[in-house]
């Protein structure tokens, strides 16, 4: 039998407080690029509308990103191994309370940039949707090996995308954002304990 080796990261393991000050610096620097976008650019931002349909809906549609996640994860060894290699990296120095802030920053500031600026400004259609999720896929790389996490994150951008357009709210893809990072995050957290 071959046993896997665990691949290295090519950066240096970060310490909690380093995630977390680059997991604030991100937001930050995202927040940044779309308000200038939104500044300088002839667009309006997608709409953000807190009804409780659209809530339920980005809550249902985090469950489904975790569960697909989780299937795919259980299925599929080369995702499996991208995605313990990035998580390695974000998640092993966090405590179980940071992972609040993992579901917060990211799924504003990203949401806020990808879909609720860079999806109208490209003329928010399905090229407009593709583009945007392959610069969202792209964020998430941390190695060269991690393709196979670049495309889950391109996938899960797609959905995050035509949630946005079908419903015209930035609410639901930010709620489902929130809740795939916040579950998939405990429970990845909790194998590892």
């Amino acid at each position: 039998m071959v046993e896997q080796q665990k691949q290295e990261p090519e950066i240096p393991y970060l310490t909690r407080v380093q995630v977390l000050g680059a997991m604030g610096a991100t937001a930050i620097i995202l927040w940044i690029v779309a308000k200038l976008w939104l500044r300088f650019g002839d667009f309006s931002i997608f709409s953000w509308q807190w009804n409780e349909k659209d809530l339920l809906f980005g809550i249902g549609l985090g469950l489904i990103i975790t569960a697909l996640s989780g299937l795919t994860y259980r299925f599929c060894p080369p995702y499996r191994k991208s995605a313990d290699y990035y998580l390695d990296l974000v998640l092993k120095p966090l405590v179980l309370p940071d992972i609040i802030w993992l579901g917060l920053l990211p799924g504003l500031s990203e949401e806020l940039l990808f879909r609720g600026v860079m999806l109208p400004a490209l003329g928010a259609d399905h090229v407009a949707v593709i583009v945007s999720s392959l610069c969202f896929g792209v964020l998430h790389l941390s190695g060269s090996e991690q393709w196979p996490y670049v495309l889950w994150a391109t996938i899960v951008g797609l959905i995050f995308g035509y949630s946005a357009l079908l419903t015209g709210n930035l609410l639901v893809p930010i709620i489902a954002h929130i809740m795939t990072n916040l579950i998939s995050s405990y429970l990845w957290k909790l194998r590892r304990v």
